[in-house]
């Protein structure tokens, strides 16, 4: 794969950073609050990747609009009361994007977060800096649209045949396809690799500084 590509854009949840567990006990937190039935572990990971709004509703397809805003502030207020700081990210990632950036690759985060909760994590984990670009779901269409990698590959000047989507949920992979491009799946978050493959990555990685190797190989 060396060579292969100018612009890899990685995930935040699940595939930068280990915070699936956590993710998962804020929705069905919320749940608990809002006196609804708390949604089965896998069922609740089965939604992250998208916005916060879009899985809340998958989560609970019954509920008007004035529940699903109570649902949502009640899992931000969860969220935000651990912050997850470099120290959380899976082993070499840090590394591996400082790596990467070195190297001369043009690096991007695609994510489910909005915006502020985004610059909250880039500011705690001090990686700000190694991204060329980042979008949240907030500032345009949720995945498994294409639209937020087309708007990243429109900004680095980049095909979508020179680009790689890095994720670790069935959304990432989707939003890849839907964009015409290639993608590697790690295992290490919210999708089993069974499921993963489904969507016909590249390869699938146990952890996300796997890719490290993977794109140094001739």
């Amino acid at each position: 794969m060396k060579n292969r590509f100018d612009v890899i854009i990685f995930d935040w949840d699940g595939t930068l950073i280990n915070s699936i567990d956590w993710i998962t006990d804020c929705l069905q937190l919320a749940a608990e609050q809002c006196q609804l039935p708390k949604p089965p572990s896998q069922i609740a990971k089965n939604t992250i990747g998208l916005s916060i709004d879009k899985a809340m509703l998958s989560l609970f397809p019954e509920a008007d609009e004035n529940l699903l805003m109570e649902l949502v502030t009640h899992y931000r207020k969860a969220y935000q009361s651990k912050p997850l700081g470099r120290e959380h990210f899976f082993p070499g990632v840090y590394d591996m994007l400082v790596t990467l950036k070195q190297a001369g690759y043009q690096l991007a985060v695609a994510t489910g977060k909005t915006r502020s909760e985004l610059q909250k994590v880039l500011q705690a984990t001090q990686t700000e800096a190694l991204f060329d670009i980042t979008r949240a779901a907030d500032e345009t269409a949720s995945k498994p649209s294409p639209q937020m990698l087309q708007e990243i590959l429109s900004h680095c000047a980049c095909p979508s045949e020179r680009a790689l989507m890095v994720g670790d949920s069935i959304y990432d992979l989707e939003m890849a396809r839907n964009a015409n491009m290639a993608s590697v799946a790690v295992t290490c978050g919210a999708n089993s690799q069974t499921v993963l493959q489904q969507y016909q990555p590249l390869l699938c990685l146990q952890q996300p500084a796997e890719l490290l190797t993977l794109i140094n190989r001739g």
